[in-house]
C-alpha cells in the first residue's frame, strides 16, 4: 500500500497550482453559459489542466474524474482522482470571493484523502483517513453546538428550483428552525466550514462526486458525520449530502429535514 502521505503532498502542489491559475485568470477570463445560471470559463479549463498535469507527472497509471470533462480509466490501478478546479463558478465569475480548488481521492471505491483551497485566503484544508484534517498544517475540527437553534448551517439549491421544490421547501422551513441559514454557492467550502467549527450543518440533493469528494474525507476526518439527508449510508455518486459536527445536532436535522420533505397537504 503506497503511503497517503506521498499522494497528500501531490495533492496540495496541484491545488496551489489550479488556485494559482485561477487567480491569474480572474478578471480576464471569457464567460459562456453552460447551463442556466451555471457558468464555465476558459479560467476552469485551465486550472483542471494544471492540476491533471501535476497529478498526472507523478502517478501516470491513476484514473481521474473531473468537472469539466476529465475522465480517465485507472485502469489496474485502485486510485482514482476526483477534481473540481472550481467550485463556485459563479462567485468567482462576479469576484465574489468564495470559490475553491477541490481534489480527492478515491483508493478501490473509497474516499482516502480530500484537499481543498481557498485561494483569495491562502488557505489548504487537507484530510487523510485516519489522520485527522488540517487548516494550513493545523488541526482542525468540528464546533461542539449541539442545539438546532443554536447552529449555522448551509445549504445548496438546484438550479432555478421551482417554489414547490423539496429543497425550497426544506431551507425555508430550516430557517425557521436553526439559527441561521445560508446560500453561498461553493459547496467544497461549505463542508470545509463544517470542519473547522465556522457553521455546524450543509446539506444538499443537487451535487456531483468532484463538488463532495475531498469536503467529505475533511469533515470526517475533522471529526463530524456525512449521510444522506435521511440518515442513511452516503454514496459520493449519489446526489444527496448531510454534513454535520456530529450527534445529537446531526440526529434533530435529519428529522427536520424529513419533515420538510412530506407533500403539503
Amino acid at each position: 500500500m503506497k503511503d497517503l502521505s506521498q499522494f497528500l503532498s501531490t495533492a496540495e502542489e496541484a491545488a496551489r497550482n489550479g488556485g494559482r491559475v485561477l487567480e491569474e485568470w480572474a478578471g480576464k477570463f471569457t464567460a459562456r453559459e453552460k447551463s442556466p445560471a451555471n457558468l464555465v470559463t476558459e479560467a476552469d479549463l485551465a486550472s483542471e489542466q494544471a492540476i491533471f498535469e501535476t497529478i498526472r507527472s507523478r502517478y501516470p497509471d491513476h484514473g481521474f474524474l473531473g468537472e469539466e470533462g476529465l475522465s480517465e480509466d485507472q485502469g489496474d490501478s485502485p486510485y482514482r482522482w476526483i477534481i473540481d478546479p472550481l467550485d463556485g463558478t459563479s462567485n468567482y465569475v462576479h469576484r465574489f470571493p468564495y470559490y475553491a480548488v477541490s481534489i480527492g481521492l478515491e483508493r478501490a471505491g473509497e474516499l482516502v484523502l480530500g484537499v481543498i483551497y481557498d485561494p483569495t485566503r491562502d488557505e489548504m484544508y487537507s484530510a487523510v483517513t485516519g489522520e485527522g484534517a488540517t487548516l494550513n498544517q493545523r488541526k482542525i475540527s468540528v464546533s461542539t453546538i449541539a442545539d438546532l437553534p443554536q447552529a449555522m448551517c448551509m445549504a445548496s439549491l438546484p438550479i432555478k428550483a421551482d417554489r414547490d421544490d423539496v429543497a425550497i421547501r426544506r431551507f425555508l422551513d430550516m430557517i425557521q428552525k436553526a439559527q441561521t441559514v445560508q446560500r453561498t454557492g461553493s459547496a467544497a467550502l461549505n463542508l470545509c466550514a463544517v470542519a473547522c467549527g465556522r457553521i455546524e450543518a450543509f446539506w444538499s440533493t443537487s451535487l456531483k462526486p468532484w463538488d463532495m469528494a475531498a469536503g467529505v474525507v475533511i469533515v470526517r476526518e475533522a471529526g463530524g458525520i456525512v449521510t444522506t439527508c435521511s440518515d442513511e449510508n452516503f454514496s459520493v455518486y449519489e446526489p444527496n449530502l448531510l454534513a454535520t459536527n456530529g450527534a445529537p445536532l446531526h440526529q434533530s436535522i435529519t428529522e427536520a429535514l424529513c419533515v420538510a420533505s412530506k407533500p403539503t397537504e
